[in-house]
């Protein structure tokens, strides 16, 4: 019985967690726990712990006694991208100085495991390879806090990151960006990685704040809450 309630828990765990990704649960959408049980055939246990485990990756939260798709917040979204311009362009700036050929190498290696040909029908495969090479590539910096909250960040965008890279030209984009920052990173340039790391970054922001609006008269019908934004005022 245990084995059967586990099984259902991941089954309903990934068909969940595909429909908010892909936007077919739109940010915003209110579920129940006893509407999910009728629309996937499952029991309580399993509904109430593959709800969990989004909730624990901000993919849903619990409002009253239901549930909500989490909104998509658009000044956290923006405070983020520049949390990791000045993070990861510190740490690739460190890596130049700490990193041996040979780790940069193993960075090299896991790039071209995921190189753009192979990412072209598979998006989550492809949001996974780049969270790698920028976990990867902060960890160069030997500066464990600074793999942590690039990590953390990077958790925090997982929804957000898969709506810009869903398709296969994105995918490869953001693949050559990356491979041109690793070769800055190997010519020992800091100031040119440091530059290209931080242009990828706002790009890649700027690519989903366009595919965002590009999917916000969609998904309007549908629920779609996305929170605006709201940056503070800059001081005088």
């Amino acid at each position: 019985m245990t084995n059967v309630l586990a099984s259902q828990t991941v089954l309903l765990y990934d068909r969940l967690r595909a429909a908010i990704l892909s936007l077919d649960l739109a940010p915003g959408e209110r579920l129940t726990e006893r509407g999910l049980e009728a629309s996937f055939d499952a029991s309580r246990t399993p509904v109430r712990a593959a709800l969990g485990r989004l909730d624990a990756e901000g993919l849903v939260q619990r409002v009253g006694r239901g549930w909500i798709v989490s909104p998509i917040d658009l000044a956290e979204i923006g405070a983020l991208a520049e949390l990791r311009e000045a993070v990861e362009g510190a740490a690739v700036r460190l890596a130049v100085q700490r990193a041996t050929d040979a780790q940069i190498a193993a960075v090299a290696a896991l790039l071209e495991a995921a190189g753009p040909g192979d990412l072209a029908g598979d998006a989550e495969q492809g949001v996974r390879a780049g969270g790698d090479f920028h976990e990867q590539l902060a960890r160069l910096s030997g500066n464990p806090a600074m793999v942590d909250t690039v990590r953390g960040a990077l958790t925090r965008l997982a929804r957000t990151r898969w709506l810009e890279v869903r398709t296969p030209a994105a995918r490869a984009q953001a693949w050559q960006e990356h491979r041109a920052v690793l070769d800055a990173l190997d010519a020992r340039d800091a100031d040119t990685a440091a530059q290209l790391l931080t242009g990828h970054i706002r790009g890649t922001n700027d690519r989903l704040l366009t595919a965002l609006a590009a999917d916000t008269r969609r998904l309007r019908g549908h629920g779609l809450a996305i929170l605006p934004d709201t940056p503070p005022t800059a001081p005088r």
